[in-house]
């Protein structure tokens, strides 16, 4: 008898050379079908789980005293499908559009929000009635959300635009003032998340869309190409004309200072020129009343002296003279130098006054 059995043998036998072949792939089904049974939810997402098409199941309880996270089971695909949902807080950023201010100004306003899909408050709420199933069933994707986030978020923006001034939207207490709370654009957008938050009915972002909207920033505002260049002129004329008129007040107050050193100086130069001629005038009278004391002692000697003085300054080679006979400056030519006893001596000689020698007492010089 040969190893192999013929499909005869086997037919005789009862079996069917199928058997043998289906076997594997039986196990491969069953093994795909409990595989797609078990339903794994993680911490940052929300699970739907449909079964022909609809909603048996959702998963989306995050408190910790009846969290729904970790593993759960269901019908095996495609009996029963998941939906899973990104719980996390994203980020939309839109490109920057083009408003009106209240004054008629063109601004470029570039924004950003954030939002989530909210978890339902109690697990004892409606299927359909839940944020997530909202979401799934209005939306069904991040970027149909976010689409239609861009559109209400520009219309709310545009309106709280129109309502201010450029002015007052570009206004700064400091020119480095960091970003807070209390800035025009920090304002604008509060009351743009405001508006978006507060509607209700149709318009309302969680009741009819599913979302939550936790905040909402302008990053920058910028004018239009078209109108950046002569803004800027303008701009630089502006600050030119606030420099000339520093630089005017800044002359002025150089020529007050200057005036006012210049007075300083000329009294303290007065002042010291009139102590300079008092010091000089009670010089030359302490002089002068040493001479008289000096010449007091031998009378003769001085008359001798400013005789002597007298000729040397009236005789020379080329001079004459013509004197009398009487004349006391002939006498010393005449008949020499007089005796020890002479006649009583003259008067001190005693210099003119000036105005600096008739000082007063106080310093001050007497007109």
């Amino acid at each position: 008898m040969s190893a192999a059995a013929s499909p005869s043998a086997e037919l005789s036998l009862g079996r069917s050379p199928w058997t043998g072949r289906l076997r594997p792939a039986l196990w491969l089904v069953l093994l795909g079908a409990a595989l797609t049974s078990v339903v794994l939810v993680d911490e940052n997402e929300f699970v739907i789980v449909e079964r022909l098409g609809v909603i048996t199941a959702v998963y989306d309880q995050t408190q910790p005293s009846a969290s729904d996270r970790g593993l759960h089971f269901k019908w095996p695909w495609p009996i029963a499908t998941v939906r899973r949902f990104d719980r996390r807080e994203l980020l939309f950023d839109p490109p920057a559009r083009e408003m009106f201010t209240r004054d008629r100004k063109n601004v470029t306003v570039s924004s950003f929000l954030t939002w989530r899909i909210p978890s339902a408050k109690a697990a004892d709420i409606p299927l359909e009635n839940r944020p997530v199933v909202q979401f799934y069933r209005r939306l069904g994707s991040r970027e149909n959300a976010e689409a239609r986030l861009d559109a209400r978020l520009r219309a709310a923006l545009s309106a709280e635009i129109g309502q201010s001034e450029l002015n007052g939207l570009l206004h700064v207490d400091a020119s480095d003032q960091g970003p807070g709370e209390e800035r025009p654009l920090s304002a604008v957008a509060q009351r743009t998340l405001a508006a978006l938050t507060a509607a209700t009915g149709q318009d309302s972002p969680v009741e009819n869309l599913g979302l939550e909207l936790l905040d909402l920033r302008i990053r920058r505002i910028n004018l239009p190409e078209g109108n950046r260049i002569a803004v800027y002129e303008r701009m630089r004329t502006e600050r030119l004309r606030i420099a000339e008129r520093y630089r005017s007040a800044g002359a002025a107050e150089r020529l007050r200072i200057e005036s006012q050193a210049q007075r300083q100086s000329d009294e303290l130069l007065a002042r010291a020129d009139a102590d300079a001629e008092r010091i000089r005038g009670e010089g030359e009278a302490q002089a002068l009343t040493i001479l008289n004391e000096a010449h007091a002692l031998d009378p003769q000697l001085y008359e001798l002296q400013r005789t002597l003085a007298a000729y040397s300054q009236i005789l020379n080679r080329q001079s004459t003279v013509v004197l009398s006979a009487g004349s006391r400056l002939f006498r010393l030519l005449q008949e020499g130098l007089p005796p020890s006893t002479s006649e009583s001596p003259p008067p001190p000689v005693v210099a003119p006054q000036t105005n600096a020698a008739r000082a007063n007492s106080s310093g001050e010089p007497v007109e």
